[in-house]
């Protein structure tokens, strides 16, 4: 979610601090292979690639007394909260310290071939923006981190101090969609002369006087977009998402089934577009036979994407931009290429 102007919610578990967004719908999609193993699998297992503060997951376990979860987050404060969240469930949980694109190692780690249900929350989860010293909201003035594992890689303002002008406006523009990216670029490389960033009342400061007050006044709040891009750059979430999702259909075993929440158009491109290729025919248009290695591998299961309820959306407006995309897995993957062996 990408709803940066969030409210401090610290000292409440994690039931009290999330709200799944569209869970029946997520759990609709995946109910058949919750409670059966399909042809494919011989058991069930459901990997969680975002695992947050764990109630998507919590669902699915509550489901299915029979499904075992795999529950992977790259951020350590998501990954104990979502532990007590969990803790009910016992051994049919296993929590692993890592990103989503690193789903290969993990299952391989784990002895896990394919797995029967797979589900992805992408963006940045309540918690962060919770937590105000994380420096995700932009509604308070907090260091300018915005990492997702706060003990790797560069912050918010690693980028802001360190990046060229050009780099900045790409970064702003591409993740972002800001208008004004050169003209806010300009500005954080004049000002980072003087002093260099640190916290962000001061970003935001810049942004107010940088973009224009008519766009101000019909635009929403004039940092939302520059915090957005900075926080993608920071994380490479849309790389990392590029990486992950091949590899997690990999491992869906035939008759499986993989879900996605996508709370930016750029990772929501990124997933349909995969689905799409995967619900396709390779074969050229005048074969007169398509040969089984050209079939489709993948039969989509929502038309189009699904979006949130208005009874949700007046609940939980963080779930304005969510779009849900689901696949089922019909035949062995085209490619073997990061699969188990």
């Amino acid at each position: 979610m990408d709803d940066a102007d969030a409210r401090p919610e610290q000292g409440r578990d994690a039931a009290g601090r999330h709200v799944p967004v569209m869970l029946e719908e997520v759990l609709d999609l995946l109910a058949p292979v919750l409670t059966t193993p399909p042809p494919g699998a011989d058991r069930l297992v459901h990997v969680d690639g975002t695992l947050g503060m764990g109630g998507h997951a919590e669902a699915v376990l509550a489901a299915s007394a029979d499904v075992h979860l795999v529950g992977i987050d790259r951020d350590p404060q998501a990954l104990e909260l979502a532990g007590e969240r969990l803790a009910r469930f016992g051994d049919r949980v296993t929590l692993v310290h890592a990103t989503n694109d690193e789903i290969d190692v993990v299952l391989d780690e784990l002895g896990i071939d394919t797995v029967t249900s797979a589900f992805f929350d992408l963006g940045v989860s309540s918690l962060q923006l919770d937590e105000t010293e994380r420096g995700f909201a932009y509604a308070h003035d907090a260091p300018l981190d915005m990492r997702m594992d706060p003990g790797v890689g560069m912050t918010a303002a690693d980028v802001l101090n360190t990046y060229q002008a050009r780099d900045l406006a790409r970064v702003l523009s591409q993740y972002g969609e800001e208008r004004f990216a050169r003209k806010i670029a300009a500005a954080i490389v004049r000002e980072r002369e003087i002093t260099p960033f640190v916290t962000s009342a001061r970003l935001v400061e810049l942004l107010r006087s940088t973009i224009p007050m008519a766009t101000q006044r019909g635009g929403g709040h004039p940092a939302k977009r520059t915090f957005q891009a900075l926080r993608i750059e920071v994380n490479e979430e849309l790389a990392g998402w590029s990486r992950a999702l091949p590899v997690a259909l990999r491992r869906v075993a035939i008759g499986g089934r993989i879900a996605v929440l996508s709370f930016h158009s750029l990772e929501d491109r990124i997933t349909k577009r995969a689905l799409a290729a995967g619900a396709t025919s390779t074969a050229p248009h005048d074969l007169p036979v398509e040969p089984p290695e050209h079939q489709a591998e993948l039969r989509l299961l929502t038309r189009g994407a699904l979006v949130p309820t208005q009874a949700e959306l007046d609940t939980n407006p963080r779930s304005a931009s969510v779009r849900l995309r689901a696949a089922e897995r019909t035949k062995a993957p085209r490619s073997t290429k990061g699969t188990a062996r």
